[in-house]
């Protein structure tokens, strides 16, 4: 079990460990927003759920109504969104929105690495405090290949997607297909079903289009790329920049499914505990209980086949403080279907 930072408050708290098995459409969910606004007051704090409210906060011809709108079109129920001052800095407005709960995914318009770096920090600390969430963030427009392998190693993180490219001679080009991005994840229901395929609404057109070696490049880098199809936009691969641990080649994380399915288990196990086992005892009886909705959790996931399947469930009291329960178990994320390799025998 990785280490559990240590907190006073009573509650349920979650740490996990995970590792490889090496062998030879609807509006859901809410995305934090930061970017830089004409409109609206810097520093405050926006609750968005249509673009005729972004329109009347910001104006139709800013750049935050922009992203809102699109965030809503491709799946975001509601967008809280907080304008930074041109010139300004992020680090307000992430710190507000890490404050925010129920978030799950964070935005912000920014090419700047220093800032998507404090956006890694931000998104990676509210997720250790029991505010699980996602980063996306732009390419810088006109990047080539080796320039966004080189960002998304920078970024190196499951809780961080880059997507690339950018728009074609649009404002605010690289954050556009960001924007679209994160509203295509909040639509998902069902965290293991990929997000290669998924349209992206509101995206007419991309500043380059990728050979079949740069995609291959692009993924296996830790870039979520996107690509126009029969006037459509579409994400081609969802995949986090986390490609390495240390200097280490290490994939575990890449896909997207993976992050997106630890964020759904582990906080619908604690807050199934922390709903049922509030000023109770630490006695056998009320472990052998938590035990039990635990696996009951574990159960509905795998029927829903969001795990394949899950390790024995152990609940002890903690030596080091008998008013601690550590309940310890594994589980199996289900893996997106990506790819369909075809062999055939062919007689003539």
């Amino acid at each position: 079990m990785n280490a559990v930072t240590v907190h006073e408050r009573p509650g349920v708290y979650s740490a996990y460990e995970v590792s490889s098995v090496l062998r030879s459409g609807s509006r859901s969910g809410t995305v934090a927003l930061a970017a830089v606004s004409a409109g609206g007051t810097a520093g405050e704090l926006y609750s968005l759920t249509s673009y005729s409210q972004a329109a009347e906060a910001f104006g139709r011809e800013d750049g935050m109504t922009l992203l809102a709108k699109l965030l809503l079109a491709n799946g975001a129920a509601r967008v809280l969104a907080v304008p930074v001052a041109e010139g300004g800095s992020y680090e307000t407005a992430f710190a507000l929105l890490a404050a925010q709960e129920g978030v799950k995914v964070m935005v912000c318009d920014s090419e700047d690495l220093t800032v998507q770096q404090a956006l890694r920090e931000s998104v990676e600390e509210a997720s250790q405090v029991r505010r699980e969430r996602i980063a996306v963030v732009p390419a810088g427009t006109g990047e080539s290949v080796t320039q966004l392998l080189e960002r998304a190693r920078s970024l190196n993180s499951q809780r961080m997607v880059l997507t690339a490219p950018a728009a074609q001679g649009e404002t605010l080009a690289g954050a556009q297909v960001a924007a679209a991005v994160a509203g295509a994840i909040c639509a998902g229901s069902d965290p293991a079903i990929p997000l290669g395929g998924a349209e992206l609404r509101g995206i007419t057109g991309l500043e380059t289009r990728y050979s079949e070696g740069d995609l291959d490049t692009l993924i296996q880098g830790g870039v979520t790329p996107v690509e126009m199809t029969a006037g459509a936009a579409w994400v081609v691969r969802g995949v986090t920049t986390r490609t390495r641990t240390g200097e280490a080649p290490d994939n575990t994380w890449r896909e997207l499914t993976t992050i997106l399915v630890v964020d759904d288990v582990i906080p619908a196990v604690r807050e199934s505990l922390a709903a049922r086992f509030r000023r109770t005892k630490n006695t056998q009886q009320v472990r052998s209980a938590i035990r039990s909705q635990v696996i009951l959790e574990l159960e509905a996931k795998k029927g829903a086949e969001i795990i394949t399947d899950y390790g024995e469930v152990e609940v002890r009291p903690l030596e080091e403080d008998p008013a601690v329960c550590l309940v310890t178990f594994g589980f199996q994320v289900a893996h997106g279907l990506n790819q369909i390799w075809l062999s055939a025998q062919i007689t003539v």
